[in-house]
């Protein structure tokens, strides 16, 4: 796959994210704004008319780009964007310290930074994009000064699922980028982590 460039997500490349994700936003009008917006806040696909569904994600996800806090990662084949991984500081995903399953076990730890999801058109996928996307969000959060990278993925025990289940990555996928994967001490789910750094 002739992938030429995987970029930050910088204001002048809002259109790009906008297009790609396309008029459903991704996964069911999410714009990727799960892990960003409290529940009472995120905008479910359901929950609206259809004019209105995820338009509170997509301004999240507008938002956030265009003020140029660079809110993940956009791979291109020519100038076609063809990818895409959410990977910012942990803090900026203010759905991880609320949740159950994935609340940081050390919330003051410094230098953490997360990857909670990826998403390619459906021609994109199973051709290594996504494990493409996961070096770049590796290489991105070590230039931006992280000292680890967490992942919360989904353990397909080797095989396949649909795209949607597995937005955060495999299990499979982290471990061959170096990642060490352990249960979460509560809810026993995959918590992915590389030391950038040492120290």
């Amino acid at each position: 796959m002739p992938i030429v460039s995987i970029e930050p997500a910088t204001p002048d490349r809002w259109d790009d994210l906008e297009r790609m994700f396309g008029p459903t936003g991704a996964y069911g009008h999410c714009w990727c704004a799960f892990f960003r917006r409290r529940a009472k806040d995120f905008t479910a696909s359901t929950s609206c008319p259809p004019p209105e569904r995820g338009r509170g994600n997509r301004e999240t996800l507008r938002r956030l780009t265009l003020d140029g806090r660079v809110p993940g990662l956009i791979a291109y084949d020519g100038a076609e964007p063809c990818g895409w991984v959410a990977v910012a500081r942990r803090e900026d995903f203010i759905r991880l310290s609320r949740s159950r399953a994935l609340r940081p076990v050390d919330p003051d730890e410094p230098g953490v930074w997360s990857v909670v999801c990826f998403w390619l058109p459906p021609r994109r996928r199973k051709h290594g994009l996504g494990t493409r996307l996961l070096d770049a969000a590796v290489e991105y959060a070590r230039a931006e000064g992280g000292s680890v990278l967490e992942g919360y993925p989904v353990d397909t025990a080797g095989g396949r699922a649909p795209s949607a289940e597995v937005y955060t990555g495999s299990v499979r996928m982290f471990q061959k980028a170096g990642f060490s994967c352990a249960p979460h001490p509560v809810s026993e789910r995959p918590v992915a982590r590389l030391r950038l750094k040492e120290g």
